[in-house]
């Protein structure tokens, strides 16, 4: 390796960023001279490395060796016919977030911007790739001047069609959308067949679509997937973030705009009403903890980088980034976006040069705004009432800071300035107001509003915030729940914002309840979707009381309705969310133990196995938890054997996630051995005793007596990544009773995990509350569910 370097000011000495590698020599040269060894130089480095000189102009590494630790570290390492270093291994280079140190001395820092000359010795049989053209490609000038190709295993390159025809797809419209052409002559899109973190590793399954045997939810993962990595080459590689303090510029405007082009590429998709339940609600239940954290948040480490890899930085930074959107408008927007792409191009830049853009855009306090959004962690509850003057509604509005251990009590008064709209009956799906709320307290007057009509606040659940309503306000909501009138986005963030102030103490889980049995004509499946997160988290909490059963015959209750209307087989006319919510709800029963879904279940299965009926994509998630959760060792261990038969990596996940829905004891036990096994991908693991955790009290205990028992192997292979934080989070955010939290404290002080220390404490503050909710509100949930009141239209 050779570096060659400017020096501009005298210096003996320079630390470059290095880890885990050794040195077999090293030499400079100043001003051309024959190298020389510099003096004060280690062998070895595992941290920085320290080289000093005198008149430094060049110098060169020879042979540095990168150490080969294991799978999750440089470099990955990649097997495409499901062995262990088979005949067709491949190798890969990730160097996210600090990981470039990894393979040679370096500068590891994003404000310190290089070019490379790479050369590689390949073997005549491969293939290899980067993102630029060094290695002689012959490029095809479609329209756009970009040649776009997908890489998938021998043998599936008609599955990476789908992910291709997006990736053509989304290139023009960001070209279009920020007015900056795409950087480079050409893009590829690599199916690998192993890797370990975060949307650009797990190719094999985010980019390979089988038309027969992929379900509809992989096919928008591959769309969503390709959005959000295609969009960090304008937000991250275009225009890098300064320092890791920003980190949220790529990963929370990639997150945001993924869905801005799914939606663009498939409108069917209702993909936005999907983001307020995957990003949107995520992101508040996480910041509303103790423990959260803000937006943008200082840097010291790089253990510390790969903790902000988290809820806050994509779901929350895409959350307030759609706020920001709607409350600039589209047009400005776009021109703010494309003034801060160009003027930082080939660049760094900070949040506030964003701001600067957008103000300069928009005319609008962009920075005064969003600094109470980013700065700032947590977000507020705007409590709303309501009182009729003649035919104007005069609303009062206070905000204070959620919190989810209840009503806020710190002695400080946190404020946000809070971009709010406010819609009516007359015309629920257009704001009859827009305010910025910039004070504790506000009072609004809707004029010509009449008795009769409801007001809601938060139009299309954008505004990061929860709204707690008047008890007449939401009494008034209910029918437009039950008629459909209200919006499905809007209709999904009320009943989520119920559960959140129930789950904080704020009101009663029987109120939630029985506002949930409202949602019996509900036809939109993110709307279901939301419901059955919320009632799985309630269904949890109650695993630790003797009323378990009463919460799933309650379940049934729901769900039934909107189960027979749908059925098993698809109608003609039905499209892409119609296959999603019949997974859904056919899921839901199954694991309720509702009688009919579940012998046609064990039918469909049978004949499924024995080859008579395959079952289609969509269907085999549910018929496979519901066979299970019900079944006995012979169910395991042919799902075992459908595992070992699966071709499509897809299919192996599928299978992997919902066998920790097994309730016996010792097939508890199989499963888990199973997760370490050759047979599971390393990164996989995670998943599998993640579904033990998640899938009864029984799972629970034994999950995490299985991550403790084994946690050296655990810790050694996940260290370091997002997964080690995944893997803490599924198997303990379940339990309910403060013994448990102080045995989880107490297992981290004596285990510690440096880069999952938020996550611990999260995890922590997430059982100490669970436990506080259960005994406040045990006995009325326990009352509620004995004596229903029966649910009708």
């Amino acid at each position: 390796m050779e570096f060659l370097l400017q020096v501009k000011n005298a210096t003996n000495q320079i630390v470059m960023n290095c880890a885990d590698i050794d040195i077999i020599t090293a030499s400079y040269a100043p001003e051309g001279d024959e190298g020389e060894s510099p003096a004060g130089f280690y062998l070895k480095i595992k941290i920085n490395l320290l080289i000093s000189f005198a008149n430094l102009k060049k110098f060169y590494f020879t042979d540095p060796i990168p150490c080969l630790r294991d799978l999750w570290r440089f470099p990955w390492k990649s097997s495409s016919s499901g062995g262990v270093w088979s005949r067709r291994d491949g190798g890969n280079l990730g160097f996210k977030a600090t990981d470039a140190r990894r393979a040679f001395p370096c500068w590891d820092e994003p404000a310190i911007k290089a070019t490379f000359d790479i050369s590689l010795v390949v073997p005549k049989d491969r293939v290899a790739l980067s993102n630029m053209v060094s290695f002689k490609f012959s490029i095809f000038h479609s329209s756009l001047a970009v040649l776009v190709r997908i890489y998938t295993p021998v043998g599936k390159a008609e599955q990476g069609r789908f992910a291709l025809e997006v990736a053509a797809k989304t290139l023009p419209f960001y070209k279009d959308y920020f007015n900056v052409p795409y950087p480079l002559p050409k893009i590829d899109l690599i199916a690998i067949a192993d890797f370990a973190a975060g949307k650009v590793t797990r190719f094999i399954t985010a980019l390979l679509i089988d038309p027969k045997n992929s379900c509809s939810s992989s096919r928008q993962w591959v769309a969503l997937v390709v959005g959000h990595e295609l969009a960090h080459q304008w937000f991250g590689n275009l225009v890098t973030m300064e320092w890791w303090t920003h980190l949220w510029l790529n990963e929370g405007f990639a997150s945001w705009i993924e869905y801005l082009c799914v939606d663009h590429c498939f409108p069917e998709y209702d993909i936005w009403t999907q983001f307020v339940s995957a990003d949107y609600t995520r992101a508040q239940e996480l910041d509303a903890l103790d423990n959260s954290h803000p937006i943008e948040v200082s840097v010291g480490h790089p253990s510390e980088v790969d903790e902000i890899f988290d809820a806050i930085s994509y779901s929350k930074g895409a959350s307030v980034i759609r706020m920001l959107h709607d409350y600039i408008g589209d047009e400005d927007f776009r021109k703010g976006m494309n003034l801060y792409l160009t003027k930082f191009q080939q660049r760094n830049a900070a949040t506030e040069d964003l701001w600067e853009s957008l103000e300069k855009a928009s005319g609008k306090p962009i920075a005064a705004v969003m600094n109470t959004w980013t700065k700032q962690m947590g977000f507020p509850l705007i409590y709303v009432e309501a009182e009729q003057q003649e035919d104007d509604r005069v609303l009062k509005l206070v905000q204070k800071k959620f919190c989810a251990s209840g009503p806020y009590t710190g002695e400080d008064f946190p404020m946000w300035m809070v971009p709010i709209s406010i819609c009516t009956s007359e015309d629920p799906s257009c704001a009859k107001m827009q305010i910025l709320m910039d004070k504790p307290e506000l009072t609004v007057v809707l004029k010509d509003t009449k008795p009769e009509q409801w007001v809601k606040l938060n139009l299309g659940t954008v505004g990061f915030y929860r709204t707690q309503y008047s008890p007449a306000m939401l009494e008034s909501l209910i029918p437009a729940i039950k008629d459909l009138s209200l919006p499905p986005v809007d209709r999904l963030g009320l009943q989520n914002d119920l559960f959140s102030l129930a789950r904080a103490g704020i009101i009663s889980t029987v109120e939630v309840l029985k506002v949930m049995e409202a949602f019996v004509n509900e036809p939109n499946y993110t709307v279901w979707s939301d419901l059955s997160c919320n009632l799985g988290i309630l269904g949890t909490l109650l695993s630790h009381t003797d009323f378990y059963e009463d919460i799933q015959a309650f379940v049934r209750d729901v769900f039934s309705p909107i189960g027979e209307r749908l059925g098993w087989d698809p109608k003609p006319g039905e499209g892409h969310l119609d296959a999603l919510l019949r997974g859904l709800v056919l899921g839901k029963l199954g694991k309720a133990g509702h009688k009919a879904t579940l012998e046609e279940a064990r039918r469909r299965f049978k004949e499924h196995v024995e080859g008579k009926q395959l079952l289609s994509a969509d269907l085999r998630s549910p018929v496979y938890v519901t066979v299970l959760k019900h079944g006995d060792s012979s169910t395991l261990d042919t799902m075992l054997k459908l595992h070992k038969q699966a071709d499509m990596q897809e299919e192996k996940n599928r299978i992997e996630r919902v066998l920790g829905a097994i309730a016996q004891p010792e097939l508890i036990q199989k499963v888990l051995t199973f997760a370490l096994s050759e047979e599971v991908r390393p990164q996989d693991t995670v998943s599998v005793i993640g579904g033990v955790a998640g899938g009864s009290k029984q799972g629970r205990k034994a999950a995490w007596k299985f991550v403790r028992d084994n946690w050296e192997e655990l810790y050694n292979r996940y260290q370091g990544g997002f997964l080690i934080s995944r893997l803490i989070k599924l198997t303990v955010d379940g339990f309910a009773n403060d013994k448990m939290a102080a045995e989880v404290k107490a297992f981290f002080e004596s285990h510690p995990a440096p880069s999952a220390e938020r996550t611990v404490q999260q995890c922590c503050e997430n059982i100490l509350l669970n436990a506080a909710w259960l005994r406040r509100d045990s006995d009325s949930i326990e009352h509620f569910l004995q004596h229903p009141m029966g649910i009708g239209p």
